[in-house]
Formats: C-alpha cells, structure tokens, sequence
C-alpha cells in the first residue's frame, strides 16, 4: 500500500512539474510574442497566433496527400508524379477503366490516331542524330529524351552519381549544369553536356573569365560530348544563381574553381556577350578551343528579338551558327529563385518552342543548329508534343528528379531535402541508395522513349521525328479541339489534313 501511494505521490510530483513547464513555456511565448515586432498576427494573438503558421505548413502536407485530386497539384500532379514512379520501377504503366484526364481543359494535347497504322514490324527506333557537323569532333545522340542541366552543389553526391549510371544504362546524355564536373558524373561513363553559366564553374580564371586552357582540358575528355552555354534558365531569366558559403565546401571550389566557404553569386548575364554578334563570337570559340559542338540555352521573352540573331547567322554563313539551340520555358525549373521569375518572366515551353522552331526553318537552318525542348517535359504525352512542335531532343531535370525518389516537398532551397537529392545533409543522403535509384533513372528513360515511340506508331509514322503538328490537336477553350498545324503552320511542312 506504501508503495502503491507513493507512485501515485510521484506521478503526482511529475504531472505538477510538466504542467509548471508547460505554463513557464506559454508565459515565455507570450512575452517574445508581444514584445516581437516581426509578426502582427503573433503580437495581437500571443502564443495562439503562432498555430497559424503550423497549420499553413500542415496544409501544404494535407493538400498534397489527402484533399488534392490526382491532377490538381501543381507545379506536378500525383499522377505525373506516379506515372514517373511507376515507371521508374520498370514495370508495366498500363491503367484500367478508362482515363481520369479531364479532355475538355484548354490547351491539352490530343494525338491523331492514323486509320491504318504501321504494323509493328514496319516501326522503327528512332535513329541517332547528327549536332555539330563543323566541330572537330561532331556528337552523334543516340537519344531523344535527356537529362537536363542539374548542378552538384544544387544536387547531391549521390544523385549526381545515379543519374550518370542510369544515363549510361539507358544510352542518353547527362547535362552538368553550371556547377562545372565533378568526378561524380564521370562515374557511370555517360555522354556529358558541359554547361558553362555566367560565372564559368570549372573553366573559368581567378577573375571569372573564361580560360582557354581548362576549356581545352575539359575538351579533351571523351565523355564530354558537347558544351551548353547558358544564357538563362527558365527558373530565373536574367537572374544568376547563388551558391551559399557553407555549401562551398573544399571539394566544390576546387570544381567549380572559387574560393572555399565564401558566397558565389553568378552574374545575371555573361559579361563579354551584349549582342548577337559577341554570342556567335563566343559559341564558335568554344567550339574551336574544345573542338566539340557548342549551342546555347535561354528563355524565349519575344521570338521577335531573335529574327535579328538569324538573319545575322545567315549573313556570315552557316558555319558561324550554334550547333543547338536548347529552349527553356518559363515555367521554372529545379533552381530556387525569386517568385516574380518564376512565375511571370520568360515564355511558357507550349508557346516558345514552336515559335523558335519556325524561326529557325524560316532562315533555312532546319538542318544546321537542332533545337532541345526544355520544361515541365516530364511524361510521354509531352515529349511527344514536343517533337511534334519541331523539337529534335527533348531534355527534363524534374522528371528525373522524380525518378530518384523526389515526392516534390518543394524543399529544394533548404538543404532539408528528405529524399536526399537537393540536400548535403549526410544523414539526409544515406536516403538515397545509388544501387537502387540508378536503375530508376534508366527504367524512366527508356519507358518515356518507348512509349513516346508508341505514340507516333498510332498516328502512323515509323518513329518519333517523323511526328508533326498536324498529328496532334490543341483542345481549345469551348472543349473542342483544332489541329496544331492550323493554329501555328509550319514553315518547312505542308499544312497537311
């Protein structure tokens, strides 16, 4: 019985102690609360108004995995997300019961099934293709759907180490990003794009120029196919990035070539390139130096500015003409930037490919500089469009992201990423397996590009390139839908029915 009183004494004894604590926790809220001159909500409402930015967080958890529907998140929806993870798998994506896309939402894609397709047989895959015929050393890309440009420092060790394994498994390329390479993308022995940003990561001399001597170098290497000179990103056009200092670890600056610990913020533009004229001077120096094929990626604000770029191209000849031409939309990308950027600079991918596109045919240079979709290109309905658009490759970063595990928990800013892809977290990282997730990589690849191939089976041609934009109607506001040859009509193609 003394026992039994005493435990109940001390239990007692806890429960007086935890409800002091908790009341010297609300007092001590209250008085930071009120005297606090940051927060209107918190000083009017002490401790009860701090719930308020809890609850804003927690919605953000609720929304996405119990009140949203499959296709209502945004910037990606669940089911882009899981056609992405399924995929990944390596196991079948076929669905039953019918389509839960809603066909009548303006804007959306609709292929035209051919009465008499080929038959299996007669299909092909789709076949390599030539950029840069008047480089040194020409890239012969085996495929049309790529990794985009993904920095280490933005991307972890271990994501950039299974995105190069599975880009070798599955035959496509691999783009750096401006962050410059790392041993890490060497590891699987896949194709690379050496994007060169403003600040030159990897290339560049004490005073941020470019230096011939690295360019040379990293040139040389066989894996490095082709240099992307990156003139905006559709994240943040006009904008450079910024790299915090305790990111800036000893390994990074000796990459990237800047000092360890300290900021690195690239200039908005590179600075020896303010006209046309100085962007063909740097490209075709590139493309001299490395001697491998050098193009540029930007952010289309006007196709009516660029007319001007290839009416010079074409008055100092062809040879001058970037090998590529990657364009980014302006619906940004994985790199974190400023909202007004992202959401209202730089024209959405849907209107900018196909008006460059034309730009380029115009001037007669269809077969000279190939042009790379970028943005929110993720599933096989919008790789397919793409090309039927004129695209001659197709490129994603958060397509891929998804295959590494990504569950878009829009952190990717806060080095707290929980899947371990945008974080240098060590504890954060073990989360992402190399063994299991370049394999995700691979399987991802290659079921967007046979599935891509399927689709331009059913509306009859042998391979994807062969697709053109009147093999896809855009359905339009009042639910019904136009060929896309009508609403933009080639310049190279018959506006065929």
């Amino acid at each position: 019985m003394t026992y039994a009183v005493n435990a109940l004494e001390f239990l007692a004894l806890i429960f007086v102690i935890a409800l002091g604590l908790l009341a010297l926790t609300v007092l001590i809220l209250f008085i930071l609360d009120k005297t606090q001159t940051g927060d209107a909500i918190r000083r009017n409402y002490p401790v009860i108004g701090r719930f308020r930015g809890l609850f804003t967080k927690l919605g953000e958890f609720f929304r996405q995995y119990f009140f949203a529907m499959d296709r209502e998140e945004m910037p990606f929806n669940r089911a882009q997300r899981d056609w992405v993870y399924h995929a990944g798998k390596g196991k079948g994506n076929t669905v039953a019961f019918g389509s839960t896309r809603n066909l009548a939402i303006s804007g959306t894609p609709i292929f035209v099934n051919a009465c008499f397709p080929p038959l299996d047989d007669e299909s092909a895959a789709t076949a390599p293709m030539e950029i840069g015929p008047t480089a040194a050393v020409p890239y012969r890309a085996k495929s049309i759907y790529n990794i985009s440009g993904m920095s280490y420092g933005a991307i972890s060790r271990p994501a950039v180490e299974a995105l190069s394994r599975g880009a070798a498994k599955a035959g496509i390329w691999l783009n750096t990003g401006e962050g410059g390479l790392s041993p890490f993308h060497l590891k699987g022995a896949c194709d690379i794009v050496y994007q060169i940003g403003t600040a030159k990561y990897g290339v560049r001399d004490e005073s941020g120029n470019l230096d011939d001597d690295k360019l040379r170098e990293v040139g040389s290497n066989p894996q490095v196919k082709m240099f992307e000179l990156k003139l905006a990103q559709g994240a943040k056009p006009g904008k450079g990035g910024i790299l915090p200092g305790e990111k800036v670890s000893a390994e990074i600056a000796a990459i990237r070539g800047i000092p360890e610990g300290q900021d690195s913020i690239s200039p908005n533009r590179h600075r020896e390139i303010d006209s046309y004229a100085e962007l063909l001077d740097v490209v075709a120096h590139i493309r001299e130096v490395s001697g491998k094929p050098c193009g540029f990626k930007t952010v289309v604000g006007s196709s009516d500015a660029w007319a001007e770029f290839f009416e010079l191209i074409n008055e100092r000849g062809s040879d001058c003409a970037p090998d590529f031409i990657t364009i980014d939309g302006g619906e940004g990308g994985t790199g974190a930037a400023p909202m007004p950027l992202i959401d209202l600079v730089g024209m959405p991918i849907r209107e900018a490919l196909p008006r460059m596109v034309d730009l380029r045919d115009r001037y007669g240079l269809k077969e000279r500089i190939r042009i790379i979709a970028s943005g929110k290109l993720v599933n096989p309905s919008d790789v397919a469009w793409a090309l039927c658009a004129g695209a001659d490759f197709v490129t994603s970063a958060r397509g891929f992201m998804f295959s590494l595990g990504c569950i878009q928990a829009l952190k990717c800013n806060r080095n707290t990423c929980p899947t371990g892809i945008t974080t240098h977290a060590p504890h954060l990282q073990a989360g992402l397996v190399v063994e299991d997730k370049f394999e995700k990589v691979a399987n991802y690849a290659k079921s967007v590009i046979n599935e891509v191939e399927t689709i331009a089976h059913s509306v009859g041609v042998a391979e994807p390139r062969l697709m053109r934009r009147r093999h896809v109607r855009i359905v339009q506001a009042d639910g019904t839908s136009i060929p896309f040859n009508k609403i933009r009509p080639s310049y190279n193609v018959p506006t065929q029915t």
